[in-house]
């Protein structure tokens, strides 16, 4: 009676211990990771862009302009201004990522961090200040040039990135810095090792957030004589030229959809594997 009880639990307990393998059965494969640049994300937006600049030339191209416009608009004026526009905003973001990152780094580590509210407070000042009013301040210092207004645009978008940059360290669970110091790393290879990488995200979304905003404020660097497509925008309005004003808003707007889109891709593309939602 022992034996007939026991020999089922026993063929149960086989047939348990069998591998997938040997009951027919396979192992599902592993997934493949998701790629991160999809079509839609590559293509979508820079056809968008395209077809708004199209058919912005083909409305220029057939409307009745007189001689103001023309002279506004003719020659190689508008690829001055985008120039002009695009140096602005790549100078002014440069010199705000040499300030704001290090500073942010800084004011995280032990011996500063009693000083980030106050640090912090001062660029919320300089971005509260409006742009006119900071840029009239700065054309009395400074005087007139491309100068004061790339000085206005560094305190102006400062803010987001040194916030963004002070919040990502913060955020790191301070087990994993420990960790790393109890293995040996540096505190210069903790940061750069460990703390950086994983602050990236936020990090990039605050270069990103200052990118915009440099794109929009360089269109007020034509009151402080720095030039841009804000001069085709002030044109339009002064001399009532609506193809010229429409011509410089519309080229503002692209060149800012334009830099977001590729500052998406960067953010995209230096954010780690582990660190990407979904």
């Amino acid at each position: 009676m022992s034996d007939a009880s026991s020999g089922p639990s026993q063929e149960g307990v086989d047939q348990d211990l069998l591998t997938e393998e040997e009951q027919g059965g396979r192992a599902p494969a592993p997934r493949a990771p998701e790629r991160r640049f999809v079509w839609r994300k590559l293509v979508v937006m820079p056809v968008v862009l395209a077809l708004v600049l199209l058919a912005t030339y083909l409305w220029i191209s057939h409307a009745r302009l007189d001689t103001i416009a023309e002279n506004s608009l003719a020659g190689g004026n508008v690829k001055l201004r985008l120039w002009q526009h695009v140096k602005l905003t790549a100078v002014s973001t440069f010199w705000v990522l040499v300030i704001a990152v290090p500073l942010g780094i800084a004011l995280t580590r032990r011996r500063l961090s009693r000083g980030a509210p106050l640090v912090t407070a001062v660029a919320n000042v300089g971005q509260a200040t409006p742009v006119i009013g900071l840029l009239a301040l700065l054309v009395i210092w400074l005087g007139i040039g491309p100068t004061t207004a790339i000085v206005g645009m560094v305190v102006y978008a400062v803010l987001p990135v040194l916030s963004n940059t002070v919040a990502g360290l913060r955020a790191i669970d301070p087990q994993l810095v420990e960790a790393s110091r109890g293995i040996g790393m540096s505190a210069a290879g903790t940061l750069t090792r460990v703390e950086l990488p994983l602050a990236v995200p936020l990090i990039l979304a605050g270069v990103r957030t200052a990118l915009v905003i440099n794109v929009g404020t360089a269109t007020l660097a034509t009151f402080g004589g720095g030039g841009g497509l804000g001069d085709l925008i002030t044109s339009g309005i002064q001399t009532q030229r609506t193809a010229v004003l429409v011509l410089g808003s519309v080229l503002t707007v692209v060149l800012a959809l334009l830099v977001d889109w590729l500052a998406s891709l960067v953010e995209l593309a230096m954010t780690p594997r582990g660190l990407e939602e979904g």
